[in-house]
């Protein structure tokens, strides 16, 4: 049986969440945070590790402008806004993505989330923000380039992305019914297990985790060989 090392989500239906609510969309942005501080909470109590969200693709800018402001501003305030309540259960917070593009103000708070929590071990949350599967291996071939490399191999690429010390995702699971990947750790899906739920991601809590979790454990992992 595998053990649950890393989780990956994409979440996904939080305009859907808050159209069917007649909300405004912004509305279920603001409710996907709070969805994901209980899923924080579930990764931990399931002995998780690692615990990687798609919190904002390359493509996303293609969004209205004031979604993508709103959006930005959240990752501004809102995020450090939950620093204490984050170091405190343990968690240490990467970011995963091209910082170029992102707003100053943005990088600055999510940098100094990044520094406060870097002690903490219990959880590595990597923030996938402006983030690409594309994106990051052409930057990862890029800097090899940039280095007077001639000739790469997979180890090689891996070690210039952004977080090379974290290990590939054992299961990638999506909310919200759609069955895609949408460019999301396109190099390190290569042997995930593909998890996908018709939940809406604001209506995820700690007890949508367990499932997850036990999901993934009926799976049988043969990584190209035989069981």
């Amino acid at each position: 049986m595998s053990e649950l090392v890393h989780l990956a989500i994409i979440m996904d239906g939080n305009g859907r969440w808050a159209v069917k609510r007649n909300l405004p969309r912004v509305a279920g942005h603001l409710e996907g945070l709070k969805s994901l501080k209980k899923v924080i909470k579930g990764a931990i109590d399931e002995g998780i590790k690692y615990l990687t969200v798609y919190c904002f693709s390359t493509e996303n800018w293609k969004r209205p402008e004031a979604e993508v402001k709103y959006l930005m501003a959240l990752f501004t305030n809102k995020v450090y806004g939950e620093i204490k309540a984050i170091s405190s259960l343990g968690v240490q917070v990467r970011l995963l993505g091209n910082r170029s593009g992102l707003p100053e103000a943005a990088l600055k708070a999510l940098d100094k989330t990044c520094e406060e929590t870097r002690n903490n071990s219990l959880l590595i949350l990597q923030l996938a923000i402006n983030y690409g599967g594309q994106d990051e291996i052409v930057r990862a071939v890029n800097s090899l380039i940039a280095d007077g490399v001639k000739e790469v191999d997979a180890a090689m690429i891996r070690s210039r992305f952004d977080n090379p010390d974290i290990p590939p995702a054992d299961f990638i699971v999506r909310s919200a019914g759609e069955e895609r990947l949408s460019n999301f750790l396109l190099f390190d899906s290569a042997y995930s297990e593909l998890g996908f739920y018709d939940k809406l991601w604001p209506d995820w809590d700690e007890e949508m985790i367990k499932t997850v979790k036990q999901d993934f454990l009926r799976r049988t992992r043969r990584f190209g060989g035989l069981a």
